[in-house]
């Protein structure tokens, strides 16, 4: 069985929780789909954690962290460049320091293995495209999407969890929440994008952190409370951090 984690961002309580939630499990691999940095208070911490993982992408935080961010509003710009600074100040020796540079900088924008895609954003744009629920309306965008996966597409980036299903001959979509399917789905031979949520800042009306579990064609999503007023006390204790950044993890959004 596997974990998949994604959308960190910095937030290192919620990833703990998720971490020792995962332990709990029959769980022999753990692959996480990117952005392990940006808008939280523990990018150093979150980069160590994640570097034990079997499987990690890059995501467009991670990118932005190493190189100057294309696309990002002001409070995630300058959460951006903080991040950047505390990696390359952290009070580790130097081979620490660039042991974490090198992991982001090696990591791939996307991983197949078994028929299964991997990816932060989508199999179109693996970096940057965000697909939201309300795309399965927007046929065009979902067909091209869609005719680059070969099954099944795991994949993070809005912090919306949620299973995107292409439904043949009729040609719609369809979009379940993981509480229109009691928070488990089975594989069923269609075309299917799973969106797997976000660790440190979900953004579908629930602060819990967000992951889920994989064990054959079997999807089980998992929500996991954890200390989050630690994490809003840090933001808030930072300058470079908006407090808002803050805010909108008590509100899932």
């Amino acid at each position: 069985m596997k974990a998949l984690i994604s959308d960190i961002h910095s937030n290192l309580e919620a990833l703990q929780a998720v971490l020792d939630d995962i332990g709990r499990h029959n769980v022999s691999e753990i692959y996480c789909l990117g952005d392990i940095v940006g808008y939280g208070p523990n990018p150093r911490e979150c980069v160590d954690q994640v570097m034990k993982c079997k499987m990690v992408l890059l995501g467009n935080h991670d990118q932005g962290a190493m190189f100057d961010p294309d696309g990002f509003n002001a409070p995630a710009e300058k959460a951006i460049f903080w991040t950047r600074s505390q990696l390359e100040s952290s009070p580790e020796n130097r081979q620490k320091r660039e042991q974490r540079w090198e992991f982001l900088a090696e990591r791939p924008r996307t991983f197949k293995e078994d028929g299964f895609l991997f990816v932060h954003g989508s199999a179109r744009n693996p970096l940057n495209e965000y697909v939201f629920p309300e795309d399965i309306y927007n046929q065009r965008k979902m067909d091209r999407i869609f005719a680059l996966v070969e099954r099944y597409c795991f994949q993070g980036h809005t912090h919306v969890p949620g299973i995107f299903v292409e439904n043949l001959p009729e040609e719609i979509y369809q979009f379940h929440s993981p509480e229109d399917v009691d928070h488990l789905y089975r594989l069923d031979g269609r075309k299917t994008l799973v969106n797997v949520g976000s660790v440190g800042q979900p953004r579908d009306g629930n602060w819990r952190a967000c992951y889920v579990l994989l064990d054959g064609d079997l999807i089980r999503y998992r929500r996991v409370e954890y200390d989050i007023d630690t994490t809003v006390k840090k933001i808030y204790a930072i300058s470079e951090l908006d407090n808002f950044l803050g805010d909108r993890l008590r509100d899932g959004r």
